[in-house]
């Protein structure tokens, strides 16, 4: 059995009356990947905002190798301990990188950040090649990259602190579908030669089908399917999946059926049933 990188239980955020995020349970081992799929407002991101810290929950509980992470560090050297556990990559790479600041200035204050005396140039280097960027690249600012290019320097960037773990938000939603596919093979060996482990945040499941191994099915802030991805998509339990699935546009796709089976569900309830106060994973 491969070891449990993170480790996440009873999670709710409340913002209001909204029920963001209601009871989300899930694991990911060390080098696995794990995708959570759904609609705007379904509750992903904000779950991927707990995990990473950005946001606090209410309730439940985040561990990363067996270590707590839901309540607050004194100090610097502890929080930057914690920041290395696990990284975020953002849909947009132009708004995640300064613009006044070449790759290369950009992941060698990373670099000191985290590692003061490490040899930075070496590793700089080691960088841009992981990532399938060449050394001309070195002194460009964000502006004189093409997309793909500026997210394969926020994967650099991320990488650098060497983390267990990777938190892809719409990781490659913003860039051209050829673009999408070096990326995500990128991603693959990136993960085949770290053992880093993948958290897809995505509402394409083409994504999903491609990088990931287990995938969990979020609808208004609950779990609603979970499983092997190949299993998942394959033969979807819960309706919600399946109208996910059946909302691609393919050969024969009829959107009016598409759209009277969402105004059917959307009287419905939100997830499963409720046994114990724990969610009814579908298999």
């Amino acid at each position: 059995m491969a070891e449990t990188v993170l480790h996440v239980s009873g999670l709710h955020r409340r913002y209001g009356s909204v029920r963001a995020v209601d009871d989300v349970s899930f694991s990911l081992a060390r080098g696995g990947s794990l995708g959570i799929v759904g609609e705007s407002g379904s509750g992903k991101t904000t779950t991927a905002r707990i995990v990473v810290g950005l946001e606090a929950p209410d309730e439940g509980h985040i561990r990363i190798r067996g270590d707590e992470r839901t309540g607050r560090v004194r100090g610097r050297a502890a929080r930057l301990a914690r920041a290395r556990e696990i990284q975020m990559v953002f849909q947009d790479p132009f708004l995640s990188l300064d613009p006044r600041v070449s790759v290369e200035a950009a992941l060698r204050e990373t670099l000191r950040l985290h590692f003061p005396g490490a040899d930075h140039a070496r590793r700089i280097a080691e960088l841009l090649d992981q990532v399938g960027l060449g050394s001309r690249a070195r002194e460009a600012l964000p502006r004189q990259l093409s997309g793909g290019q500026r997210q394969r320097v926020a994967i650099a960037r991320a990488l650098a602190v060497e983390p267990a773990i990777l938190v892809l938000d719409e990781a490659v939603a913003a860039l051209d579908v050829s673009v999408q596919a070096q990326i995500l093979n990128l991603l693959a060996d990136i993960r085949a030669e770290t053992g880093v482990g993948y958290l897809f945040i995505t509402h394409d499941l083409g994504v999903v089908r491609c990088v990931t191994d287990d995938v969990i099915v979020m609808r208004q802030g609950r779990i609603v399917e979970a499983g092997a991805t190949e299993r998942v998509l394959a033969s979807p339990q819960h309706p919600y999946t399946r109208l996910l699935l059946e909302s691609v546009p393919r050969p024969g796709w009829d959107p009016h059926a598409i759209a009277a089976a969402r105004r059917a569900l959307h009287h419905a309830p939100a997830g499963p049933d409720r046994t114990n106060g724990q969610s009814t994973v579908l298999n």
